[in-house]
């Protein structure tokens, strides 16, 4: 009998992993990085790899294997049926991480385990917290935001948690969690006759489709809002002033799908969600990497 047998995961399984979209939300970890004080290259290439890598397309693979979409999700304009070695290979995925963040802190070794178990719990039937909207956006805006800087700076740098914590880098974390939330609603926007269906009700539902775009922009206004706040904390104007610049193209490609979807709500469709997640998640990937090297 194979021991590999189930796990191999097959083409199918590989797409709906979606690992460019890992990469889309990579801000948040290059933006850990640009803070720290100092940097373990070795952990900063593995907590990486533990994020990337392993940790989000598990994630996404897992979540994808109890939605069973048969509409269009991110980056999967017709998603393939899932299969079995889609779950397994999600699990193998989540505990390579765990075995990785061994090597390098408790603090990315908790974080990978408390995200791990409330992927699980975000997507499975049993507890399926992503049909509870509140709750689900709440998962979001904190594990993919926040506790991603905060683990991630302390993983690159070697420093402590409980001995780092000041106003600016609380505010960095919040800054994380509020780009993160502004996404979320978008990306549900188009999808709420799938997610009824399954018997979801996602924030987007609640709010509406015009409501999301209300809220998707309010997030993004604040994290603008703290942006300068904390740019000026760390006295470093300059870099509030570069942000402008590479978000101003993703808010006016905001603005102009929020006018259509106000004229004709067929327009919060998959089409314009992609447009925009690719070209926000390329503006900020560009701006968080050059902070890496002003």
């Amino acid at each position: 009998m194979n021991p590999f047998s189930g796990i191999i995961p097959s083409r199918s399984a590989l797409l709906h992993l979606r690992f460019p979209f890992s990469f889309l939300l990579m801000p948040v970890f290059l933006f850990a990085l640009s803070q720290a004080p100092q940097i373990i290259v070795s952990d900063a290439v593995l907590t990486f790899i533990i994020w990337h890598l392993l940790v989000y397309p598990a994630s996404n693979g897992y979540n994808s294997y109890f939605d069973k979409d048969e509409d269009s999700i991110a980056l999967l304009k017709k998603p393939p049926p899932v299969d079995i070695t889609l779950y397994r290979f999600s699990l193998l995925l989540d505990v390579l991480a765990i075995l990785l963040a061994v090597f390098i802190n408790v603090q990315l070794l908790f974080a990978v385990l408390v995200y791990g178990v409330f992927s699980k719990l975000y997507s499975h039937p049993a507890t399926r917290l992503k049909k509870y909207p509140v709750i689900s956006f709440l998962i979001v805006f904190i594990f993919q935001g926040a506790c991603i800087f905060w683990s991630s700076y302390a993983a690159v740098s070697g420093i402590r948690l409980a001995s780092d914590w000041s106003v600016d880098f609380f505010l960095a974390g919040l800054i994380c969690s509020c780009l993160i939330g502004a996404t979320y609603p978008l990306t549900q926007v188009y999808q709420h006759a799938e997610d009824r269906k399954r018997g979801d009700q996602t924030l987007s539902m609640l709010l509406g489709i015009r409501g999301s775009f209300w809220f998707a922009g309010t997030l993004f206004a604040l994290a603008t809002c703290l942006l300068f706040f904390y740019w000026n904390l760390m006295q470093q104007p300059l870099n509030f002033w570069l942000f402008l610049v590479f978000a101003s193209p993703v808010f006016l490609v905001f603005l102009n799908w929020f006018y259509k979807v106000w004229k004709n709500s067929n327009e919060a469709n998959f089409q314009n969600m992609m447009r925009l997640t690719l070209i926000s998640g390329a503006l900020m990937l560009c701006y968080f990497v050059l902070l890496n090297f002003i």
